[in-house]
């Protein structure tokens, strides 16, 4: 009889779904965050500072993804609300409402674009 490998599985990536091996504190698996780093330093349409705020809500896990790395849950600022956003660009929150590109479909398009 073949003894089976001791595993200890931390969940799985949010992007691609494969098991992590070490706890992660934003959910992605190391392949996946250097590709969304990697996006983000490489796209250059948007501002500096929505690139940055964009890669803070990243690393603080406050991006969760709902149907297949397109639609996303968003977490905002504060911690009081919980916006939706699509990788489109839509978004829920008040400055997308008003038809202006906020930081959270920013990350949102981060994440589907790597």
């Amino acid at each position: 009889m073949r003894a089976k490998k001791a595993t200890t599985e931390h969940g799985r990536c949010l992007k691609c779904r494969r098991p992590l091996r070490k706890p992660s504190p934003d959910g992605y698996g190391p392949k996946c965050r250097l590709k969304v780093r990697r996006n983000a330093r490489t796209n250059t349409s948007h501002p500096k500072w929505q690139v940055a705020k964009a890669l803070e809500l990243l690393e603080l896990g406050a991006l969760v993804p709902l149907r297949q790395n397109r639609i996303f849950l968003v977490v905002s600022d504060d911690g009081s609300e919980v916006y939706r956003t699509a990788a489109t660009g839509q978004c829920n929150c008040p400055a997308g409402l008003r038809s202006v590109r906020c930081c959270h479909a920013v990350a949102a398009q981060f994440v589907a674009a790597a």
